[in-house]
């Protein structure tokens, strides 16, 4: 039961992570229309995709502090979640 709320913890944390990354790619992107604004024109001009995987270069800096600290379970969560959005990204390229 423990392994499970470890592994829940880095797909929780994975999420957290990838969201703030978003946020600061689509900031860095345009400061002057509001993030749905961005969001909206992102999927319809076909760059949603790489906004969210900008996004995800956080996790590998959660997943490399979970590492360090010897919490394999939630840097397995963290791993989970960023191979899910790849194919997340992937499935919304094609």
């Amino acid at each position: 039961m423990k392994n499970k709320k470890e592994l829940l913890i880095g797909v929780l944390s994975g999420i957290i992570s990838s969201l703030v990354g978003l946020l600061l790619s689509i900031l860095s992107y345009d400061e002057n229309n509001s993030i749905i604004e961005i969001l909206k024109t992102a999927y319809y001009e076909d760059f949603l995709g790489k906004l969210i995987s900008l996004g995800s270069i956080l996790n590998l800096l959660v997943f490399f502090v979970f590492i360090k600290k010897k919490q394999d379970q939630r840097a397995k969560g963290v791993l989970l979640l960023t191979i899910f959005l790849a194919i997340f990204t992937l499935i919304l390229n094609y």
